[in-house]
């Protein structure tokens, strides 16, 4: 049974550092295309980063440069380091894992976590 347990959220001040951590059980993560999206209140989920299965990245404009997507295949954990936070990244975070590269970026994979809360103060 595959299932995805996100940490590492919390709250910090502006200019702030936070890792997020995707722990994947039941399948490798290796073997994934993951990726992590997050969803402010009142907005719709939006991509973060994705990560595909040769190690190619992808970011989102807004986090370019601040965060970096990686993995661990001995540890099957995905993580985000999240660099210059800045009070508009708050949101929850969730992590994202399918087999299909292209689900993952449309939003539409098949195996999400729960989120873990991000909050950023000014």
């Amino acid at each position: 049974q595959v299932h995805l347990v996100e940490s590492g959220g919390g709250s910090v001040q502006a200019g702030g550092s936070l890792r997020l951590s995707c722990a994947a059980f039941g399948y490798a993560v290796g073997d994934y295309c993951m990726g992590w999206f997050r969803q402010a209140p009142g907005k719709e989920r939006e991509e973060v980063a994705t990560i595909d299965r040769h190690g190619s990245t992808y970011y989102a404009e807004v986090v370019t440069g601040r965060f970096t997507i990686s993995q661990d295949n001995a540890k099957n954990t995905l993580y985000l380091q999240m660099n210059s936070l800045k009070p508009e990244d708050t949101a929850i975070y969730y992590c994202a894992a399918d087999r299909t590269k292209w689900k993952v970026w449309l939003g539409d994979a098949d195996y999400w976590g729960q989120g873990t809360q991000v909050t950023v103060s000014s």
